[in-house]
C-alpha cells in the first residue's frame, strides 16, 4: 500500500460545470461576497442575494430597513435595497422561517474592483517601502478582499469559500494587493468615506480569460473555442474527448510517427525497452544517450498501484512543470495538456478513470526549442486525492523518443489557464455580478504583449462587457499602461510591449468613462515585477478623481495630439503639460524617433512650453513621429507637475 500525504487542498480545480449555491439551495444563507466588514456602494442600489429553501420567504433587513423576498425553484433569492449615503458599522441579516443569518460591522462607501495580472496580484509587502506603509495601515473605514483563484467553464453563482473582508490593519495589509492598496488609501484620503476594494486577479494570464463567453465569442477568431468551453463545462467527459479529436488532428498534421506513437498511451503497451530517466530539468541535461541537442518529441510512462479506496478517492494528477507542450493520459485516458513551461500541470481526473491495482501515466512532450521535458522537481508529483492526501508518482519514468520537430506550437485547451478563454470570468468575476462597484483598475498587458493589435478589440470589449454584466453601463475603468521591461534599446526598432502600450492608450483615449495611468518611470528593464507600486496606486487614484469623481483636474500625462511641419522642423503639440513640459539631467527631451516608412531613426527634440520641437526633422519622406518605442525606453520629458510624458505614434501633418 502507498503511503499518503497530507496537504492543503488544490490550488485550482477547474469548475466543469454547477454553480455553488444550488448544491446548498435547502440551506438559508448569504452569497459570501457579503462577510463580516464587508462594504457596500453608496447612492446605489443595494442588491443582496443568497440561498434558502425553494420558495420559502426571506427578509433581508440592513440598518433597520426590510424588503422582503422568495427563494425561486433552484433555492436562490436576490432582492434589492434602496440606495444609501456613506455610513456604517450596520448588521445585514436575512430571515426566513424563524431563522437568521447576520453579517456584522457592514460599511456603506465606495468600492473598487481591482483585477488583472501578477502586477496587480502583487502583494503590499513586496512593495517599495512597504514597511512604512504596513505600520500606519490602521484604518477600520479602510477594508479588502482577495478573492480566490477560480478558473470555470461555467459562470459560478458563488466565490469558492472561504471569503473574508479583512480590515486594513499591519498584520492584514501585507496580503492585499498593493497597486489596488495605494489607490484606495489615496482616494479614501480625498474624499473621506469608508472604502472596499475587491482584487481579483491571477499572475501570468491573458485578457481573454476575463471576458464573459457571450462577449468573446461575437470576436470571430474566438467562437469555436469559447463554444468548446462550453462544452466542457456542460459535459466534461465530452468536452475532453472533442478536444482530444482536435489535438491528434494537429499532432497528425505535424508529426508523421503521431499515429503510430498513439500506441505507447496503452497501459498494457510494453515500455521494456524503454531507457529510465528521473526527470528534474531539461533532457538535454539528463544524460540519456540522442537527448543532449534533442528538440522534438519524448514520450514518458510510469506507472503508480493504488488500492481500492485511493482509487475512489483521486480526483487530480500533478506533475508539476513541463518544458513545453504535454498530452497527459491516465490509463488511455486523456485527462489534460498544457502549453506554457512555467505553469504547473494539475489535471483533474474524472472518477472511475484511477483503477485498484496498476495505473498507467503516459505524456507526450514537445519541446519548445530551449529545454525539453518534465523540468520540476520529483517531489513535485503527486496523485491528489478528495481529501487534500497525496500519493507521491515514482521518481523515476520510462522514457523514449520520438520525431525531431522544430519550430511548432501546440494549441492551448481553450480552457487551460494562463491563456483560458472566459474561465476566469465565470469563476472570479461573474460570481461579484449584483454587487456595485465605484470603478473599476485594470493592471493586465504584459501576457498579451505580441498582440497589440488584437488587444485594441480585448480591452474596449472587457470595458463594455463588465459594465453590462455589473449593470453599470458607465462604470469607469482606470487603466496602468504597461512599464519599461526588456532590453534597452541602442537604435530604432520594433517593440511588442510599446505596441501594446499603444493599444492601452489608445482605448482609453476612445472612452468617455476610461483613464490611463502612465508608469514608464517607475518600472524594471530587469523585473518584470517592479516593486514601485506606490506610485502606480496614485496615478491610478489621479485618473479616478476625473473619471469616476468628476474632479475638475487633468486625468493623468501629458499626451501628444498633433504632429505638424514646420518649415524644416516637426513641432508636437501636448496636452495636459501641467503647466509646461520639462526634461530632466538634460536640455533635450530623449526618446524621439522620426520615420520613413518602416526606416526610423532617433532624433533631436527641445521642448518648448506646450511642445516639442524636433529640429531639422521635417524631411519630405518623414511620415510619422514616435516617442518611447521600445519595450524598455529610457524617458526624461515630465509634466510641470512630475508626470512621465504618455509613449506615442503619430502620422505628421
Amino acid at each position: 500500500m502507498i503511503k499518503t500525504t497530507r496537504i492543503a487542498a488544490p490550488l485550482l480545480a477547474l469548475a466543469a460545470g454547477g454553480a455553488c449555491l444550488p448544491a446548498h439551495a435547502a440551506e438559508l444563507g448569504l452569497a459570501r461576497i457579503f462577510s463580516d466588514h464587508a462594504v457596500l456602494q453608496r447612492d446605489q442600489p443595494v442588491a443582496v442575494w443568497g440561498t434558502a429553501g425553494a420558495g420559502r420567504k426571506v427578509a433581508v433587513t440592513l440598518d433597520g430597513q426590510t424588503v422582503n423576498g422568495s427563494a425561486d425553484a433552484q433555492g436562490k433569492w436576490r432582492v434589492q435595497l434602496p440606495p444609501r449615503r456613506a455610513g456604517g458599522p450596520y448588521t445585514l441579516s436575512v430571515t426566513s422561517e424563524g431563522r437568521t443569518v447576520s453579517r456584522a460591522d457592514i460599511l456603506v462607501g465606495d468600492v473598487y474592483l481591482c483585477s488583472g495580472q501578477s502586477n496587480m496580484e502583487f502583494a503590499q509587502r513586496e512593495s517599495t517601502n512597504a514597511m512604512g506603509a504596513t505600520y500606519s495601515a490602521a484604518n477600520d473605514k479602510l477594508r479588502f478582499l482577495n478573492v480566490e483563484k477560480n478558473s470555470a467553464a461555467t459562470a459560478q453563482d458563488d466565490l469558492p469559500g472561504p471569503v473574508e473582508w479583512k480590515v486594513a490593519a499591519p498584520d492584514t495589509i501585507g496580503g492585499a494587493s498593493a497597486v489596488c492598496y495605494y489607490m484606495a488609501r489615496s482616494l479614501q484620503g480625498s474624499y473621506k468615506v469608508p472604502v472596499g476594494f475587491v482584487n481579483a486577479s491571477w499572475g501570468g494570464t491573458t485578457i481573454q480569460s476575463w471576458i464573459a463567453g457571450e462577449s468573446l465569442r461575437t470576436l470571430g477568431d474566438y467562437r469555436v473555442g469559447v463554444e468548446a468551453v462550453a462544452q466542457f463545462g456542460a459535459d466534461p467527459a465530452a468536452g475532453m474527448r472533442a478536444e482530444e479529436v482536435r489535438n491528434e488532428t494537429w499532432w497528425r498534421a505535424h508529426d508523421p510517427a503521431a499515429a503510430a506513437q498513439r500506441a505507447w498511451i496503452a497501459p498494457d503497451f510494453d515500455d521494456s525497452a524503454w531507457a529510465s530517466v528521473t526527470p528534474a530539468g531539461s533532457w538535454k541535461d539528463s544524460g540519456l544517450a540522442g537527448f543532449k541537442d534533442f528538440d522534438g518529441v519524448a514520450w514518458y510512462r510510469t506507472t503508480v498501484t493504488l488500492t481500492e479506496d485511493q482509487a475512489k478517492a483521486a480526483n487530480m494528477l500533478r506533475l508539476g512543470p513541463v518544458d513545453t507542450y504535454d498530452s497527459t493520459w491516465v490509463n488511455g485516458q486523456r485527462v489534460g495538456g498544457g502549453a506554457v513551461p512555467w505553469v504547473w500541470r494539475a489535471y483533474a481526473v474524472p472518477a472511475g478513470v484511477f483503477k485498484p491495482g496498476r495505473n498507467v501515466i503516459a505524456m507526450r512532450v514537445l519541446s519548445g526549442g530551449q529545454g525539453g521535458g518534465l523540468s520540476g522537481q520529483p517531489a513535485n508529483r503527486q496523485i491528489v486525492m478528495r481529501d487534500g492526501q497525496t500519493i507521491p508518482l515514482p521518481a523515476a519514468w520510462k522514457v523514449q523518443r520520438g520525431s525531431a520537430l522544430k519550430g511548432l506550437a501546440v494549441p492551448a485547451t481553450p480552457w487551460d489557464v494562463p491563456t483560458s478563454l472566459t474561465t476566469l470570468y465565470n469563476g472570479m468575476i461573474a460570481p461579484l455580478v449584483g454587487y456595485k462597484f465605484k470603478l473599476a483598475a485594470w493592471y493586465q498587458g504584459e501576457s498579451n504583449a505580441g498582440a497589440a493589435q488584437e488587444y485594441r478589440a480585448l480591452l474596449p470589449l472587457l470595458m463594455r462587457d463588465w459594465r453590462q454584466r455589473f449593470g453599470q453601463p458607465a462604470l469607469p475603468f482606470v487603466v496602468a499602461q504597461l512599464p519599461q521591461f526588456g532590453a534597452a534599446a541602442k537604435a530604432p526598432l520594433q517593440s511588442g510591449w510599446a505596441e501594446l502600450r499603444d493599444a492601452q492608450a489608445d482605448a482609453v483615449a476612445h472612452d468617455p468613462h476610461a483613464g490611463l495611468a502612465v508608469t514608464l518611470d517607475v518600472g524594471d528593464r530587469f523585473d518584470i515585477h517592479p516593486t514601485q507600486k506606490t506610485v502606480v496606486g496614485e496615478r491610478l487614484a489621479r485618473a479616478a478623481r476625473a473619471v469616476a469623481y468628476g474632479d475638475k483636474t487633468a486625468p493623468g500625462s501629458p499626451y501628444a495630439v498633433s504632429a505638424r511641419r514646420a518649415g524644416g522642423d516637426i513641432v508636437v503639440a501636448f496636452k495636459d503639460t501641467g503647466g509646461g513640459l520639462a526634461t530632466y539631467s538634460s536640455d533635450r527631451a530623449i526618446a524621439f524617433e522620426v520615420c520613413a516608412g518602416a526606416a526610423c531613426r532617433f532624433a533631436d527634440a527641445r521642448v518648448a512650453g506646450d511642445t516639442v520641437v524636433l529640429p531639422g526633422a521635417g524631411a519630405p519622406d518623414v511620415t510619422r513621429v514616435r516617442y518611447a518605442w521600445a519595450d524598455s525606453p529610457f524617458v526624461n520629458l515630465f509634466s510641470g507637475d512630475d508626470l512621465p510624458a504618455a509613449p506615442f505614434q503619430l502620422e505628421v501633418r
